[in-house]
């Protein structure tokens, strides 16, 4: 089996004269699992700089919470921006074998996409338990599309127009577009 089974046909069995699909995106706990990395990694480096810079004697509270904030933003916008420019994952993702893609045509993400990506996720996701939380337990759920009366079908795109999908489902879909130009 090809990655996660959703996997882009590979060049050999790819249908004459279809294009390849763009992989499908993965699953949300892998893609949970890569943000708890993230988090857990991120906070592991700058609670070790900022131990670092303050010294075994301290500082005023304001001041660590100065630097812990400057730190982790830092630190937050290198691991989501620059790294993802740079290979296509994060830490988390790269661990957990995710990439990003840019849709509609499974290219490498741009550096303004990756910024609304980032900001979108240290502005909009952190408030999600609250939200839920506010909503209450015993409301009912908002249904979900069906597609061909098959399951719900998960949001694999975010605000900035990406994906993320496996790694190996990208790589066959590389070899396939490579495969029909080459």
């Amino acid at each position: 089996m090809y990655g996660s089974g959703r996997a882009a046909v590979p060049p050999a069995q790819q249908p004459y004269g279809r294009p390849p699909r763009i992989p499908k995106g993965t699953g949300e706990t892998r893609r949970y699992l890569a943000v708890g990395l993230d988090c857990y990694l991120c906070l592991l480096v700058v609670g070790l700089l900022v131990h670092s810079c303050l010294g075994p004697a301290g500082a005023g509270a304001g001041r660590t919470a100065a630097v812990l904030i400057g730190h982790l933003t830092l630190l937050s916008f290198a691991n989501q921006v620059l790294l993802t420019m740079a290979v296509r994952a994060s830490a988390g993702k790269l661990i957990m074998g995710v990439r990003v893609i840019r849709l509609p045509d499974a290219g490498r993400p741009e550096f303004r996409r990756l910024v609304l990506r980032w900001l979108y996720g240290l502005f909009w996701l952190p408030l999600q338990p609250w939200h839920h939380l506010r909503r209450g337990a015993t409301a009912e759920p908002p249904p979900r599309e069906r597609l061909g009366g098959g399951p719900p079908t998960a949001p694999h795109t975010d605000l900035a127009g990406v994906r993320q999908v496996h790694r190996s489902d990208l790589r066959y879909y590389r070899e396939a577009v490579e495969g029909r130009t080459g």
